[in-house]
């Protein structure tokens, strides 16, 4: 059973989905937000995780990056078509425009845009990143924010997450830009 919204949250429209870079915030604003407005909060990381019972680096590993991109597309297919909810995605799936063209059409996107110095502080003690798996990961990270940027910018929103905010305040900031698209949040 869900909660009800909080008391000015609004009433969700379309799923809501979560889309950056590893380390923006996209699982815990994701989660916070999906308490705050009474709804489901989903990973697509996760269900793909489940649906194939090993880790993402693990899948990157046994069938390779193109596999696991497909897997998550059609993932993200489906959880769109379900109820309305939060969804978070992986920092790659914004990339391939099917994902885009089925976000814009099914949901709305919400870039969580951190600095790439606020990323590395979050995600440099981290195992679980297989992108960074790399002799330098740190120039890994930056060089990845500045390919994916340009394809980031193309969000439906963007809110700044910048590394001193708190996960409530950054919920606030999704709630005010969801509330400029009637279309996606219904007025409490």
């Amino acid at each position: 059973m869900r909660n009800a919204p909080a008391p000015g949250a609004g009433r969700l429209r379309k799923t809501v989905v979560m889309i950056g870079m590893m380390g923006a915030g996209k699982t815990a604003v994701g989660r916070a937000l999906a308490a705050r407005l009474g709804v489901k909060f989903l990973d697509s990381d996760a269900e793909i995780e489940t649906a194939a019972n090993m880790t993402v680096p693990e899948i990157f590993v046994r069938d390779g990056e193109p596999f696991f991109r497909r897997k998550e597309s059609q993932v993200i297919a489906r959880l769109l078509d379900e109820e309305r909810c939060v969804l978070s995605t992986g920092g790659g799936a914004f990339l391939a425009e099917v994902n885009r063209r089925t976000i814009s059409e099914k949901g709305v996107s919400v870039w969580l845009n951190a600095a790439p110095e606020v990323l590395w502080n979050r995600v440099r003690h981290k195992e679980s990143r297989p992108l960074l798996k790399t002799a330098n990961p740190r120039a890994t990270l930056f060089e990845l924010y500045a390919a994916r940027k340009p394809v980031y910018a193309q969000a439906d929103l963007q809110v700044i997450s910048e590394g001193d905010v708190s996960v409530e305040q950054m919920v606030d900031r999704v709630l005010a830009v969801l509330a400029t698209r009637p279309d996606v949040l219904e007025p409490a």
